[in-house]
């Protein structure tokens, strides 16, 4: 360690904010400019599709979309599993994120013709969100070792927070070229985001693999292999006399290692990979129980969003506005809020937390939080109340959780950091968005909750969520430890 010798200025800068070392800031910046761009795209269409999908069809429509994501998600994620056991990372990067890039495309050009696109679009968005931010994230992950990636990923991180910022902002600072031609702005800089994706690839392949013959590195290598990435940096293969069960390495025999020139290669489909694996499964479990509780507390949000806007419509405060309107307006200052808070904790409180705590102790934090803010949203159901409570916990979700729950995958193969990670954070993530559906149907028109009763489900689910959260950081001490 240099102590701060040797550093560019940039990792002079850098190092206020987490522990940089000499020559890491260049992919560090790439991959933060990378998600920079894929959350400025996202957030962009994110503020649209909350006014469609309210503006069209209410909050009712909006929590059932949820369930054909998951139905969805049943097709694509397997179809993405097969894909990355054949071709190269970089390759299935650049084929999926164009796949998403021509699906704009074709959003823009039924929004033209005055086609309504309200649930469809808020379906694909919500596909699109978490298959292109996983796989952004397991690229991450694939590039560095679980040492580099403690340290560098709250700079990474610093990117999603600061273009959720920018994203929010962006349709009203665009609002001269309307609405439509938001669309052709987010897919520009998904194209940007590829070329990044591409330099990143062709510079950490020189960095670390420069030593092997091109047939054997990940240039030319499926993107999900057996092999993991080892503390010198090296992708290794884990010793034929260990078997990788439970999240840590099980001895089985005594027979030597395997050529390391011959990475097993990837048989299992992406949902067998995590329901084989206990590790992967409690990650899964993390998500769902996550995902329930946000978007049961995202619902409450909307409902009392929508309620505001048609109060404000019926006792003229509205003026020439329409619900589409004001919901744009009320949604683009609440994202913009949390966007805000989460960039601050990003700089200031993530990499501190994670050094000085550790990651199994910081994956405690969120569930602590949401607790607090369902409390108070059950026992005092105002407006005001209930948006600061979901500021709180959705800035800490963006923030330290979003940077800890990614650096679970640090130590784990490159099939399950693809494959597995794939399946984990878009099908469990959305069957979340399903179990947070049937609570708002079942609790409001089945039991007669009021909005913020549903608030009473949420605190049970964070119960569970805890105490799956402790179960992940006791397998992840041991999976790091077995590791190197």
């Amino acid at each position: 360690m240099n102590g701060g010798r040797n550093l560019r200025p940039v990792e002079r800068v850098l190092r206020l904010f987490t522990d940089i070392r000499a020559g890491e800031a260049p992919t560090a910046l790439l991959l933060a400019l990378n998600i920079f761009l894929i959350f400025v795209a996202y957030s962009i269409m994110k503020v649209l599709r909350e006014a469609l999908v309210l503006g069209e069809s209410g909050v009712d429509a909006k929590a059932a979309s949820a369930a054909a994501q998951a139905i969805l998600l049943l097709g694509a994620v397997p179809l993405y599993g097969a894909i990355a056991s054949r071709v190269p990372r970089r390759r299935l990067i650049n084929v999926v994120t164009s796949f998403f890039i021509a699906c704009i495309g074709m959003f823009y050009a039924l929004r033209m013709a005055g086609l309504p696109t309200g649930i469809a679009f808020y379906i694909w968005l919500g596909i699109f969100n978490v298959m292109v931010v996983a796989q952004f994230w397991g690229f991450a992950n694939d590039v560095y070792t679980t040492d580099e990636g403690k340290r560098l990923f709250p700079v990474v991180a610093f990117g999603a927070t600061s273009g959720a910022v920018v994203g929010a902002w962006m349709p009203s600072l665009l609002t001269f070229v309307g609405s439509n031609q938001l669309l052709i702005v987010a897919a520009a800089l998904l194209l940007l985001s590829i070329v990044i994706t591409n330099v990143v690839d062709a510079r950490e392949r020189r960095r670390t693999e420069a030593y092997l013959p091109d047939v054997n590195s990940t240039g030319t290598m499926p993107a999900a292999t057996g092999q993991f990435r080892a503390a010198t940096g090296q992708f290794k293969v884990p010793h034929e006399a260990y078997r990788r069960e439970s999240g840590t390495f099980k001895a089985v025999s005594e027979r030597p290692e395997p050529d390391a020139d011959e990475p097993p290669r990837s048989t299992a489909g992406a949902f067998q990979l995590v329901f084989r694996n206990r590790y992967l499964l409690l990650i899964a479990l993390l998500v769902m129980f996550l995902n329930w509780v946000n978007t049961s507390g995202e619902n409450i949000v909307g409902a009392f969003f929508l309620d505001a806007a048609n109060r404000a419509i019926e006792s003229g405060e509205a003026g020439a506005l329409d619900s589409v309107d004001l919901l744009a307006d009320r949604f683009s200052s609440y994202q913009g809020t949390v966007n805000i808070l989460a960039m601050l904790l990003q700089l200031f409180v993530v990499s501190r937390v994670i050094k000085y705590l550790g990651v199994s102790a910081a994956l405690l934090v969120l569930p602590i939080i949401s607790l607090a803010a369902y409390s108070f949203v059950l026992f005092v159901p105002l407006v005001a109340v209930v948006r600061w409570a979901k500021t709180a916990e959705n800035s800490t979700d963006y923030s330290l959780n979003n940077t800890v729950r990614h650096a679970l995958f640090l130590p784990t193969t490159r099939e399950e950091k693809y494959k597995g990670k794939q399946a984990v954070d878009s099908f469990f993530q959305r069957a979340g968005d399903v179990l947070a559906a049937v609570t708002w149907f079942g609790g409001t028109m089945v039991l007669g909750f009021a909005y913020h009763q549903i608030a009473l489900v949420n605190i049970a689910v964070v119960a569970l969520w805890f105490v799956v959260a402790v179960l992940i950081g006791r397998r992840y001490r041991r999976l790091v430890a077995a590791a190197d």
